[in-house]
This record gives structure tokens, C-alpha cells and sequence, in this order.
């Protein structure tokens, strides 16, 4: 494992100011252990006392402050794993990227650095801040966002209705081509409609950036009328055909039902070993128990 040096430290001015605090914290102490507060010859009364408790307080705070690690700005393509864990990132989050560079390929986005490592979007929004891109990099960014922003202005979308939208519309979104266009009309198609939002991630090879800047302009308005199949009559080709239901899931379904004769409750489904619970919402939009 390669070691990089830490990517914090102080310059002289913080050293000396940091010891500057606790050289005046230290006297302070030393002053307070021999004055007996109780005399009546104290000279500083209880009021004074509490004061200084609270400076002593204040400068121990300044201090701890000034002595935690400062991250400067990087690029993300070289995180080592130590700095990756300095980060907070996980040694699959930190493989992954390491795994991508190996391919001599470079990350120059905070979007394209999410889809490769898959970091959560909490530890996201606190390291990004800090990439450090090439200025040429940047640039490209400018003009693409630019680009996007100009395509969109001078383009008229028919509908704002995700599940009416024409392949021109998606198109007209920044990061849409023709062909993720017409892979999210397929996908729609499949589905029967959009029923939920996050239900566009599952488009083949579409990012989180993209699908944000989609929702941004389509919504659901109407949620689609999906006609359900009758799960204690279908056939094992019907079952299969749910977006949501593979061949293991299929044949789970099928000896469950022979076991149990006949399905009263939907719900039942969720009694199936190995059932991916997550996926329930889905599933049921296409089957029901009559």
C-alpha cells in the first residue's frame, strides 16, 4: 500500500500562536491553584473567578479548533488508499476508483467520481468541495453547462409529463442523446409508465445527474393505469414478464403457490424465502390475488 504524506499541516506562524495559547492557558491555571478564592482578602471575587473560568474555556476551544487536520484542495484522481480512508471512503469505494484509473482513465467530475466509486452522497457533498480539476478540465465543464443550458433555452418541450414526453423532449435535456432518449421510452413502455420518480434510474447506462436534470423539467402527473394479472391463474411466462421478477424469483413464486394452493393476499409474496422485499412496491404494480 502506498503511503502519501498527510494532506494537512502548519506553518510556522500557526505553530507559535498555537503555543502562544497554551503557555497563556498554562498561567492562567498556575495563578488560579494559588489564590485561595474563600480569603476575604481574595483579590478576585466569585464573579471574576467564573471569568476567567470561561476565558480559560474560550482559548482551550480556539485551540482545538486551530489544532484539527485542514484539507486543501485535490484532485481525485490520485486519492491514495491512506487518503482515501482519511476521507472517509471505504476500501471498496477506494478500490473501485483505483480499479477505473488503471484503465488510464481520468475522472473530471463530481458526478463521474459518485457513478465510479459509489460513495454516498452525504460523504460526496463533503469531500467534492475540495477537487481540484485541471484548469483545462474546467474549462470544458464551462463551456458543456453552457452548451446545455443555451440547447434547452432554444428548445420547446411538448409536455412536462414524464410519461407523455417524446423522444425530442428528452433530447432537448442536457447529457440526452437520441439513443438514452429512445432507451427511456423502452424502459417506459415496459413499465407500463413511470409510477415512481427513481423508477428513471433504472434505465440502462443513465446517471444520477442526468435523471436529476430530467426530473428537474418532466414530473409524474398522472401515475399510469397498469393492468395486474391475477398471480393464482397466470402462467409462468406472464409472471415473468413483470419488469421486476426474474427466473429464480418466477419459480419461487410458482412452488409457493402450489404449496399454499391458492394465493388469498398479495402480501403472501413477502413469505417467499429469498423475496427481495426492496422490490415489493414494484411487483405488486402488476400482480394481484383473486
Amino acid at each position: 500500500m502506498k503511503i502519501s504524506k498527510p494532506h494537512f499541516w502548519y506553518n510556522k506562524s500557526q505553530r507559535n500562536g498555537v503555543f502562544f495559547l497554551l503557555l497563556l492557558i498554562a498561567i492562567l491555571q498556575v495563578a488560579i491553584s494559588f489564590v485561595d478564592f474563600s480569603s476575604d482578602n481574595t483579590v478576585f471575587d466569585s464573579n471574576e473567578s467564573i471569568a476567567l473560568h470561561a476565558k480559560i474555556d474560550s482559548l482551550k476551544k480556539i485551540e482545538i479548533e486551530k489544532s484539527k487536520p485542514k484539507t486543501f484542495p485535490f484532485n481525485p484522481n490520485y486519492i491514495t488508499d491512506y487518503k482515501g480512508a482519511q476521507l472517509g471512503m471505504s476500501i471498496q469505494e477506494i478500490d473501485r476508483l483505483h480499479a477505473f484509473r488503471k484503465n488510464n482513465k481520468f475522472i473530471n467530475s463530481v458526478s463521474q467520481f459518485k457513478e465510479v466509486t459509489q460513495v454516498s452522497d452525504s460523504l460526496l457533498n463533503a469531500i467534492s468541495p475540495y477537487f481540484k480539476f485541471p484548469d483545462w478540465v474546467v474549462k470544458q465543464q464551462s463551456k458543456s453547462v453552457k452548451k446545455a443550458t443555451h440547447k434547452e433555452k432554444i428548445s420547446k418541450f411538448s409536455t412536462t409529463d414524464i410519461n407523455v414526453a417524446t423522444v425530442d423532449d428528452f433530447q432537448a435535456i442536457a447529457g440526452v442523446n437520441k439513443y438514452l432518449a429512445q432507451r427511456i421510452l423502452n424502459y417506459r413502455k415496459r413499465l407500463q409508465g413511470f409510477t415512481f420518480q427513481n423508477q428513471l434510474l433504472e434505465v440502462w447506462k443513465i446517471d444520477s445527474t442526468t435523471v436529476q436534470r430530467i426530473l428537474n423539467k418532466f414530473k409524474i402527473i398522472d401515475k399510469p393505469i397498469i393492468k395486474k394479472i391475477n398471480i393464482n391463474t397466470a402462467t409462468f411466462k406472464q409472471v415473468l414478464s413483470n419488469p421486476y421478477i426474474e427466473y429464480d424469483l418466477c419459480k419461487k413464486i410458482f412452488e409457493f403457490r402450489d404449496e399454499v394452493a391458492e394465493i388469498q393476499s398479495i402480501e403472501e409474496l413477502k413469505n417467499i424465502e429469498g423475496f427481495p422485499i426492496d422490490k415489493y412496491d414494484r411487483i405488486v404494480l402488476y400482480l394481484e390475488a383473486k
